[in-house]
């Protein structure tokens, strides 16, 4: 049987080097994107190391449409077929309320957080001839209730959650498309650790989630042939209930 093969955006680093890993564990061979060249985070580095797993990096700037539009050849020029699984993690972040707002900040952000994996789903599932392959967008437990907060990044991931069921429907039986729905995973320089510890304690779960446990998310929707269409929150049940806003700016010191 031919060895699997997913393609990770953004897989070289934090949540994306976490999926990477647990994808290796799983019997994955790799195509990890990065955006500009950098060391794999250990969890990826140590996973390859003790797997063996086969990989190889593909660079390109998802803000290009013709990088975007290249990348999937690539691939396929590098492994002599298309990906078995996609996983679109890759995304920008930016600050800014909608006073903020401009159209060029806007445009740059959808290109990246929503255009990118659409048209990377399209070309994956137009070269597979035949198989089926999964494709899973991580999205973010805001979709559910929206926040004010970094406002163009919630517009681009509420796109692409809704363009998760609609490429489902338009795909079929060709492709099975899902999403994961993250929350605070892996706390920036902008938290305390006083902080993180105290919205640890507003979640439903009492915890927030890790790095591994949206990987396990992504590794269930990879195998799961009769799932389609779906989101899976992994956010330790903040999307229940209305936060009014962003995690950073809840319970600061």
């Amino acid at each position: 049987m031919t060895q699997k093969l997913a393609l990770v955006t953004g897989g070289l680093h934090r949540v994306g080097a976490a999926i990477s890993a647990r994808l290796a564990r799983e019997g994955y061979a790799l195509a990890i994107h990065k955006r500009s060249p950098g060391e794999a985070d250990p969890v990826l580095a140590e996973a390859l190391a003790e797997t063996g797993a086969v990989s190889h990096r593909f660079a390109a700037d998802l803000s290009d449409p013709a990088a975007v539009e290249a990348l999937v050849p690539a691939v396929i020029e590098r492994f002599g077929r298309a990906p078995d699984l996609l996983v679109n993690n890759a995304a920008l972040f930016a600050e800014g309320e909608w006073a903020d707002l401009s159209a060029a900040a806007l445009a740059e952000m959808m290109q990246v957080n929503h255009h990118a994996p659409v048209m990377l789903a399209r070309a994956l599932v137009a070269a597979s001839e035949g198989r089926r392959p999964a494709i899973v967008n991580i999205v973010d437990q805001r979709v559910a209730h929206p926040v004010p907060d970094q406002i163009a990044y919630s517009l681009s991931k509420a796109a692409l959650w809704q363009a998760t069921a609609t490429l489902a429907v338009a795909f079929g039986s060709r492709a099975r498309v899902n999403a994961v729905a993250p929350g605070l995973t892996l706390a920036t320089g902008d938290y305390s650790a006083a902080q993180v510890e105290r919205l640890a304690k507003r979640m439903p779960l009492g915890a927030l989630p890790t790095p591994a446990e949206v990987a396990d998310a992504v590794a269930w929707l990879a195998r799961a042939e009769a799932v389609t269409g779906q989101t899976i929150f992994v956010d330790g049940g903040a999307h229940l209930a209305p936060l009014g806003r962003d995690f950073v700016a809840l319970d600061r010191d």
